[in-house]
Order: C-alpha cells, then sequence, then structure tokens
C-alpha cells in the first residue's frame, strides 16, 4: 500500500472502450483518495480523465521502469487485441502483447512491487471447444482454445497463475461478451447499431448485411464488467492469489433476438439480408459463463438490463454519426 494508505492504480489500455468506463468507475468508487496511472500504446489526452501516458506492454524496459516509477499497489491489465479477427490476422502480435506484455507486467511487480495486486483480465473465450456442450462454463471448465485470440489469452491466464508460486498476487479475471457505449463496430452489437444509424441519417440504404444470427451469447453492459474489476480491487486482500473469476450474466441471448430488439428502435424501416462475409463457419451455438463464484466472492452482480444497454449502444451510434455527419 502506499504511504497514506490509499490506492495507487496502474491501468494499462486505459485509453480503450472498456478502460474509458474503467477509469469513471474507479474515480467513482476510490474518490480523492485514489492515485491512478493512466496508459496506452500511444499518449493519449481525454477531455475529463487528463492524461494517458505512452506504454508499450512489449517493451520490457518501459514497463519496469513505469512500474518501479508509480509503485503501484494494484494493476489492471487490458492493454491487448480486443476484436478475435484482428488476433487471427496478426498471430504474433497476439503473442506479443497478450503472453509477452502481461508476464512484463508480472514480472516488473515481482522485480519493483512485490505487494502489488495484478488484476489480469483475460477472456471467457479461453473455454472455447468447452462450450460446445452448450451447458454453463464455471472456472473448472477446460480451457480449449481454437484461434489465436484464444489460445494467447490462454497462455497469458496460465502464466500469470503459475507465478503465484514465487509470490505473485492476482486475480485472474475472464470476462464473457460485454458491450457498451464506445465500442468500435468491429463487435456485433455495435455493427448493427451504426447500420441503423447510418440507415437512420440516410448515408445507408435501407438495408443491413447480417452474420450468422442463430448464435447464443452471454452479453454484460460494459459498466457492469468495470464494476466487476472495481469489485476486485476493493476485495483483492482477501481473495486467493491467483483466483480465477469468471465475469458473467449467466443468460445466453440469441443474436437474432438482439437485433429484433435493435430494430424495434429504429427510426425507419429496415430490411435484413444475410452477408456471406460476414458468416462465421465455426461459430459455437451457445457460449455461456456462471460467474456464481463472482457473486460469491465480491458481491457483484449485472445492474444493467440488456434491453437498457442495446437502447445506449444504439444512442451513441446514433451521437457518433452525427458528430461525424458535423464535421
Amino acid at each position: 500500500m502506499s504511504a497514506d494508505g490509499g490506492k495507487r492504480i496502474l491501468v494499462t489500455g486505459a485509453y480503450g472502450f472498456v478502460g474509458l468506463h474503467l477509469v469513471a468507475q474507479l474515480r467513482r468508487q476510490f474518490g480523492e483518495g485514489l492515485a491512478v496511472y493512466l496508459t496506452s500504446k500511444t499518449p493519449e489526452t481525454h477531455p475529463v480523465y487528463g492524461r494517458f501516458d505512452a506504454l508499450d506492454v512489449t517493451d520490457e524496459p518501459a514497463v519496469n521502469s513505469a512500474v518501479a516509477r508509480f509503485f503501484p499497489t494494484h494493476i489492471i491489465h487490458l492493454a491487448g487485441l480486443a476484436a478475435v479477427p484482428t488476433a487471427t490476422a496478426h498471430a504474433n502480435l497476439a503473442w506479443q502483447v497478450h503472453l509477452n506484455g502481461t508476464l512484463n507486467v508480472a514480472n516488473a511487480i515481482l522485480a519493483h512491487a512485490p505487494r502489488c495486486v495484478l488484476l489480469n483480465v483475460g477472456s471467457g473465450q479461453v473455454y472455447g471447444e468447452s462450450a460446445r456442450m452448450g451447458l454453463l462454463l464455471d472456472e473448472t471448465a477446460l480451457l480449449a482454445p481454437t484461434n489465436s485470440y484464444e489460445v494467447t489469452k490462454a497462455a497469458a491466464d496460465l502464466a500469470v497463475g503459475s507465478l503465484t508460486a514465487q509470490g505473485l498476487r492476482c486475480v485472474r479475471l475472464r470476462p464473457f461478451n460485454h458491450t457498451g457505449p464506445g465500442q468500435s463496430e468491429d463487435f456485433v452489437l455495435p455493427s448493427f447499431a451504426m447500420q441503423i444509424a447510418r440507415i437512420e441519417a440516410g448515408l445507408q440504404p435501407p438495408v443491413m448485411r447480417v452474420g450468422n444470427l442463430e448464435a447464443e451469447r452471454d452479453f454484460l453492459d460494459v459498466r457492469d464488467v468495470t464494476n466487476a474489476y472495481v469489485l476486485a480491487v476493493d476485495k483483492s486482500a482477501v481473495l486467493p492469489p491467483g483466483i480465477v473469476l469468471n465475469i458473467a450474466s449467466g443468460n445466453p441471448r440469441r443474436i437474432h433476438d438482439l437485433l429484433d430488439h435493435l430494430l424495434a428502435l429504429s427510426r425507419v424501416p429496415i430490411t435484413v439480408e444475410p452477408d456471406t462475409a460476414r458468416m462465421r463457419p465455426s461459430d459455437t451455438r451457445r457460449f455461456v459463463g456462471d460467474a456464481g463464484l463472482a457473486h460469491r466472492l465480491l458481491g457483484w452482480f449485472p445492474l444493467h438490463t440488456i434491453e437498457a444497454t442495446l437502447a445506449d449502444v444504439l444512442n451513441d451510434c446514433r451521437e457518433r454519426v452525427a458528430t461525424s455527419a458535423r464535421r
């Protein structure tokens, strides 16, 4: 802990979609007693949250320097490639960022801030093939990754867990699908919402191109996910080192049903057409997590309804389209 008993939290990848929501939640939860060091791959300045310093987690000396200088009580490690297609197309980079970058952060803690707790943000996707049975996946489910994103995230998760034997204090978080305002349209729900927003603005014909709509996924609001991370920080002193916590809703939701809800919010009629380019032939029919352990140990439960989240995503996309049109 810092000399004044407050929390000193270093957040990697803080300027990303999840990071900005997390920063807001950290400030609400810990207030003036919080010292926070925000990093991103390149230097950024946010109008509300201020300066985000550049930190490439694959640069071992830079990571060591940042940890030694800031001497955090907690590191929330978000830095990574967010989208599966990006990690698949750039597999070498995925290994460098997800595995080597995570090891750099963990080893820097051991060398320079051994009392620091690492909150490693992995992914529920690491269960991979285990989801094909269609059952709720808890933390004991076999890790069976099927692509570059999943396997690199799984490797980092296992590597961090192994370092508890060397004294690393860590919490391994495995969030399932999450969405919310600000998410890239590389992801399915903002992709739908951006198409609706463009159609409403007259920037696209009233036809929506879609991929597989029959898959069922476990969706959370990003603000519920970041709340889980904040609670993990708050409870970290009593959590067993290396513990794994799924962050999931436990409710499978069919993509078709989510699209129908978004279309019901549209201000204009829209036709839906399949797009073969958006189809994933290896899609797992159902992927849903069991977050019972997070419920018990963190007191965490999702608070946002899926209906409210979808409305927020669509309104955010409308604002982004309007802002772009004004430029």
